[in-house]
C-alpha cells in the first residue's frame, strides 16, 4: 500500500511520528508522499526527523493556495523558494500540493492564480508532476492548468471533492485522481461514483492526514495507517477486491512519481 499524499510533517505528529510511523508499516504502508509548504521553515526540519523514521518517504513541496498571499508580500520568487527547499531534502519528487481554493478567503483569487500557475509553470519546464489541491475554483483551476501545461500535464487532483465533469476533464488532460477519507463519508455518494469511474491506471489513494480521518475514525487526527480503509471503501464502490485496488494504485503512484529506490534530488534540475 502506499499513502499518495499525507503531511507527517505537520506540528500534528511533532511529538510521536516515529510511533505514527510504525503503525504505518505495521498495517502494510510501504511507502508514502509527504507535503512540504515551501514557506515553512519549521516544516522543513521536521521533514528531516521524519525521513530518519522512513527510509521510502518521499517529498512534493509547494506553496500552498492558503499560502500564496503571504508569498507574494515577501520574496515572491516561486523558483527560489522551492529550489532552497528542495536543496535540503534529498527525496523530492514533485511539485506541490498547488492549486486554488476559493472557500476561504486566506489569498486573493487572482494572486492564487498567478503563484499557482508559476509553479506549474516551473514544474512543466523541469518535468516533474504536481500535486493539485482545487476548492471551488474548478473552471480557473482547469483553465490554468491547460494553458502553463500546453498540453503535457502530469500530476494527480489529490483528495478528490469534484464531480463528474472535473472528474473527466482532469482524466482527458492526462491526470491522476486520488481519493482521500471523504470518500467513506456518508454523504459522499457523488465522489465513490467518481471513484468507480476513474480508469484503474489513473487511481491513486491518500490519508492527507492528520485530516479529514476516514470512517470510522472521523474526528480523530488521521494517519497514514489508516490507507487501508480508504483502499477497502474505493473497492466496494469498483466492485473490486482490496488487493486490485492496491495493486492498480500503487503501480499508478510509480508511473507517477517514480520508485522510492531511483528517486533522486530535483534541486539541481530546479536550479538550472
Amino acid at each position: 500500500m502506499i499513502d499518495s499524499h499525507c503531511h507527517l510533517a505537520d506540528e500534528a505528529f511533532a511529538e510521536d511520528v516515529g510511533a505514527v510511523v510504525d503503525r504505518a508499516k505495521a498495517a502494510g504502508v510501504e511507502q508514502a508522499l509527504c507535503i512540504l509548504d515551501a514557506t515553512n521553515d519549521i516544516e522543513s526540519a521536521r521533514a528531516k526527523q521524519v525521513s530518519a523514521f522512513w527510509e521510502n518517504l518521499r517529498f512534493a513541496v509547494g506553496i500552498h493556495p492558503h499560502q500564496a498571499g503571504a508569498f507574494a508580500k515577501t520574496s515572491n520568487n516561486v523558483g527560489m523558494a522551492v529550489t532552497e527547499f528542495c536543496e535540503r531534502h534529498n527525496r523530492v519528487c514533485a511539485i506541490g500540493e498547488i492549486g486554488l481554493d476559493y472557500h476561504y478567503d486566506f489569498s486573493p483569487p487572482s494572486t492564487q492564480i498567478d503563484v499557482f500557475r508559476r509553479q506549474i509553470a516551473l514544474a512543466h519546464d523541469r518535468g516533474l508532476p504536481i500535486v493539485i489541491h482545487t476548492r471551488e475554483a474548478d473552471d480557473d483551476t482547469i483553465d490554468a492548468v491547460r494553458s502553463e501545461c500546453q498540453g503535457a500535464a502530469r500530476g494527480v487532483f489529490h483528495c478528490f471533492t469534484g464531480g463528474m465533469t472535473l472528474a473527466r476533464q482532469a482524466l482527458d488532460l492526462g491526470f491522476y485522481v486520488s481519493f482521500s477519507g471523504i470518500v467513506t463519508f456518508k454523504r459522499a455518494d457523488e465522489i465513490r461514483e467518481v471513484a468507480a469511474y476513474v480508469p484503474a491506471d489513473r487511481l491513486l489513494v491518500e490519508t492527507d492526514s492528520p485530516y479529514l480521518a476516514p470512517v470510522p475514525y472521523r474526528g480523530k487526527r488521521n494517519e497514514p495507517a489508516w490507507v487501508a480503509r480508504i483502499i477497502e471503501v474505493v473497492a466496494e464502490a469498483r466492485g473490486e477486491t482490496t488487493d486490485a485496488v492496491i495493486e492498480a494504485s500503487d503501480d499508478a503512484f510509480t508511473r507517477l512519481f517514480g520508485s522510492s529506490e531511483s528517486n533522486e534530488n530535483v534541486a539541481k534540475g530546479l536550479a538550472r
